[in-house]
């Protein structure tokens, strides 16, 4: 492992920590504070803390399917061109 692999996880550490701090606040201590908190303003509306991670869950198992209907597709390709080559 080099140094630019280190440095590479260490980002992906940092992001990976902030994107937990951030939706944590959102979604679980938010609620528990009054509308007029200033905190408030630093977060979309609270609806979308629900929406995000349903919307990405969604495009997340459509590529998944997308992918390996994809991978099907092209093995039934390969099959068909074999037994083509074998019955001529």
């Amino acid at each position: 492992m080099g140094v630019s692999d280190k440095l590479v996880g260490g980002i992906f550490l940092l992001v990976a920590s902030f994107v937990l701090i951030y939706y944590t606040t959102w979604a679980i201590f938010l609620p528990f504070l009054p509308p007029s908190h200033p905190l408030h303003d630093q977060f979309p509306p609270r609806e979308w803390a629900v929406w995000g991670p349903a919307l990405l869950l969604v495009l997340g198992v459509a590529a998944i399917g997308s992918f390996i209907g994809l991978v099907m597709v092209r093995e039934g390709q390969k099959k068909r061109s074999k037994a083509a080559m074998k019955a001529a």
